[in-house]
């Protein structure tokens, strides 16, 4: 079976996370290959399937990445679709899972070449902090954290004009959990939470991400998360689903809300679950060629290992 794992031009050498799949891929009697998914010169009609990891590179690029799973949905099958590529690359998804129930920040959608006057607009919600993020991204790029000081609205003010000449941008709360909590994420994976992880940035910042510092850890997740995870998943109501992260922050009542449900390119962090790679590798077989796959999935207990923690967060209300 001739598998594919479509990447980027540039994957950072340092990332390994899905190696575990890779193995997983390779044990199971797979033909794999890694090829960057801009690579008009790979015969990807020759494939079984297709499943989508590290295309890291497409966020200044996107109708050429729409194009590109459009076209490979054609050619063979395509993880996850070309449709719920077209719906999550863009961040206005999350109204879809607001309006279906799940819960979400409050967010103010800017669209590209709309005039905003950013200091009414923080008046008219009584936001005292604020952030900023575009409607396509990721590794927090292009992201501004500030307060309603004069000065500070008039920096933000001056990167939202610059950023809205060219892309839509949201305006949302600024969660002060994300500094003492970290983000929360589990994940999904043909239809069952396998594990889950919080993501703690370096004191006094935001971002969640390696790239910056910030660290991150097993956990095992409560019941009430394991549920909202699971809604937000069933939520999307597109076929075929095979993998989903979904990321999480507690906002200022200690509730959690969605803040990102990635369906595309998003890290696993098999680092912490080699099992849930050998689940997504006999899940995206059992897809191909009709194997039996076990619906139960016992999560890890992260405690249990020499790396592991337990959760410190709050019970959800």
């Amino acid at each position: 079976m001739r598998i594919a794992l479509a990447t980027c031009e540039d994957l950072p050498d340092h990332e390994v996370d899905d190696e575990p799949l890779h193995q997983a891929l390779v044990d199971r009697g797979v033909d794999l290959l890694r090829p960057a998914w801009s690579d008009r010169d790979f015969a990807w009609h020759r494939l079984d399937a297709c499943l989508i990891r590290t295309t890291w590179d497409y966020m200044e690029r996107r109708r050429d990445y729409l194009d590109w799973a459009d076209r490979i949905n054609r050619k063979t099958r395509l993880f996850n679709s070309a449709e719920v590529v077209h719906w999550n690359t863009h961040k206005g998804y999350l109204r879809d899972l607001e309006a279906r129930g799940v819960p979400t920040l409050p967010t103010c959608w800017l669209e590209r070449g709309e005039p905003i006057d950013l200091a009414r607009l923080l008046r008219a919600t009584g936001w005292q902090r604020a952030f900023l993020k575009p409607a396509i991204g990721a590794t927090a790029r292009e992201t501004l954290r500030f307060d309603d000081e004069p000065a500070a609205v008039r920096r933000a003010q001056a990167h939202l004009d610059r950023l809205l000449q060219r892309e839509d941008m949201l305006l949302q709360p600024y969660q002060e959990s994300v500094e003492q909590q970290g983000e929360l994420s589990l994940f999904v994976i043909d239809g069952a939470v396998t594990h889950a992880v919080r993501k703690v940035p370096t004191p006094g910042d935001y971002r969640v991400q390696d790239d910056f510092g910030a660290h991150d850890e097993p956990i095992t997740p409560k019941p009430a998360e394991i549920a909202l995870a699971l809604q937000a998943v069933e939520a999307v109501r597109l076929p075929d689903l095979l993998y989903a992260r979904t990321d999480f922050l507690r906002n200022d009542d200690g509730e959690l809300r969605l803040i990102e449900l990635e369906l595309v390119e998003p890290s696993l962090f098999f680092r912490h679950a080699p099992h849930a790679a050998e689940r997504l590798a006999d899940a995206l077989l059992q897809r191909i060629d009709g194997r039996r796959l076990d619906d139960t999935v016992p999560l890890p207990n992260p405690s249990d290992g020499p790396s592991g923690t337990s959760d410190p967060t709050p019970e959800t209300p």
